[in-house]
């Protein structure tokens, strides 16, 4: 693999098998030993770009489940391909693309996954990262007392339409404060990542998170600005995957070693 590229994979080795939680269906993949991590892919689905954070976290001492609800798994991201999963996600009632304070159908099948997951693996629990139009799904999640840790990788939705939009966690009120609870007390921390001239992913949306959430909540902030160090585009968007470059030093790659780190950290300790 070229370092002009990011990190890709394939199902080879992947096992495939129907789940049903929260009144929904789908299939779900799995792989590897160890602490659980349920991986929600971004948009259009379970792309080589995702398969390849996957396979580095197995890699990296995780039992890995990936989701897939939109999309074709495997089949590589293209223009048209990605509008048409986007334009059906729009309109679907488990996704509330557009909703603000919303509760989102999608949430109680990652809960469930969660749960299942933590049921039977090692750990103090599991961790969930969501990524670009499932980057909040992944604080939702949190609301389940089996995740320790979420991370919100570029959280796009709702879509940043108007201010009320920009500054919404992504969760309903009730689960908000379900979420504060637990990190008051200890029992769920959480990484939000995004570059800095991302306007589908506001500043503003973090804020309000690091509010509620105070110590609980880190933020990683890739400089995208213009004539930045690693010539990142001011359109850089997905931090753990396509912008991920096998070189040392290069800030998305540390970002998924820190993502790494933060996952044994939570999932290894005892809960509180």
């Amino acid at each position: 693999m070229s370092p002009a590229a990011a990190p890709t994979s394939t199902l080879a080795g992947w096992s495939r098998a129907p789940f049903t939680g929260g009144g929904l269906t789908y299939d779900c993949y799995e792989k590897g030993t160890g602490p659980g991590v349920v991986l929600i892919p971004e948009v259009p689905g379970i792309t080589p770009e995702v398969l390849g954070l996957a396979d580095h976290l197995v890699a990296s001492g995780f039992t890995v489940v990936v989701p897939s609800p939109f999309g074709e798994p495997g089949r590589a991201a293209t223009v048209g391909y990605t509008l048409r999963v986007v334009s059906r996600l729009c309109v679907s009632s488990e996704f509330r693309a557009f909703a603000t304070g919303a509760h989102r159908p999608i949430t109680d099948y990652l809960r469930a996954v969660a749960a299942d997951l933590a049921d039977r693996t090692p750990g103090s629990g599991v961790g969930v990262i969501g990524m670009c139009f499932t980057g909040g799904f992944a604080l939702a999640a949190a609301v389940d007392d089996s995740v320790r840790a979420s991370v919100l990788s570029q959280p796009g939705v709702p879509f940043p339409v108007s201010r009320a939009h920009r500054v919404d966690p992504g969760l309903s009120a009730a689960e908000f404060d379900a979420v504060a609870a637990r990190a008051d007390a200890g029992a769920v921390c959480a990484i939000g990542l995004r570059f800095s001239e991302d306007s589908v992913v506001p500043a503003a949306r973090f804020q309000a998170i690091a509010d509620r959430l105070g110590g609980a909540f880190e933020v990683i902030e890739l400089d995208s600005s213009p004539g930045n160090e690693w010539g990142f585009a001011g359109s850089a968007h997905s931090v753990l995957t396509g912008e991920v470059r096998d070189m040392p030093g290069q800030p998305a790659l540390a970002a998924r070693d820190r993502v790494v780190s933060f996952l044994h950290e939570r999932l290894a300790a005892e809960p509180s």
